[in-house]
């Protein structure tokens, strides 16, 4: 439980539940291959029984930490940051956002768009899941579309997601990483029969890094 004063700045956005921070190569979507900050926040609940961090769901096991602290570390090592979680757009990303625009940094989202969309945002990336549907502001800002492919269905639900989002978003089909050995060569197919769509792979994987 949070002292008051803690929750109030919590609540504005001034502190986020830090779970981790980290430098490392882009592993997924439109930007595989280039060197980003990755900061991961707390606290998710959409609950995709396949989430590779759980032990982001709870936010309370995250340490509140102030945002000025975050971006110092973040602008020491990258142009570009990258805001993931647990689930981002659960809190304020309005004041880590300016803070970082404001030190000239490239600043990019990966989220599932299931809460109102806050913050600037130089890549949107929306990873929507069936358990809680992005929000219309998600869809019409997204840059990317990113949608994990773990049975036959979800490519029905790709197509859906895709009508819903805006003509300019980069259209992703990602195997979920349990079942990539199934699901791989289906997507491969599957591009191949509708090029609008691109396939992602979650290199930093095959890479074994973070």
């Amino acid at each position: 439980m949070l002292n008051k004063d803690t929750q109030i700045l919590v609540d504005k956005g001034e502190m986020l539940p830090l779970m981790e921070e980290f430098y490392t190569i882009q592993g997924e979507g439109f930007h595989t291959g280039t060197a980003a900050y990755f900061i991961r926040v707390g606290g998710c609940d959409v609950g995709c029984h396949w989430c590779d961090v759980k032990e982001s769901w709870n936010a309370d096991l995250h340490p509140p930490t102030a945002v000025e602290k975050i971006v110092s570390n973040a602008k020491s090592y990258a142009e570009t940051i990258v805001i993931t979680g647990g689930e981002p757009l659960t809190w304020d990303m309005n004041p880590i956002t300016t803070q970082l625009k404001n030190a000239g940094l490239n600043v990019h989202i990966e989220t599932s768009g299931a809460y109102e969309v806050t913050g600037t945002w130089d890549w949107f990336c929306l990873s929507p899941k069936k358990n809680k549907l992005p929000v219309p502001s998600a869809y019409a800002i997204a840059n990317e579309l990113k949608v994990i492919i773990h049975n036959k269905h979800d490519f029905i639900f790709a197509e859906e997601q895709a009508e819903k989002t805006n003509k300019n978003a980069i259209l992703f089909l990602q195997p979920e990483w349990s079942k990539k050995e199934e699901m791989t060569p289906l997507i491969v197919e599957y591009v191949m029969n509708n090029p609008k769509w691109r396939v992602s792979l979650q290199t930093h994987k095959y890479l074994n890094i973070p």
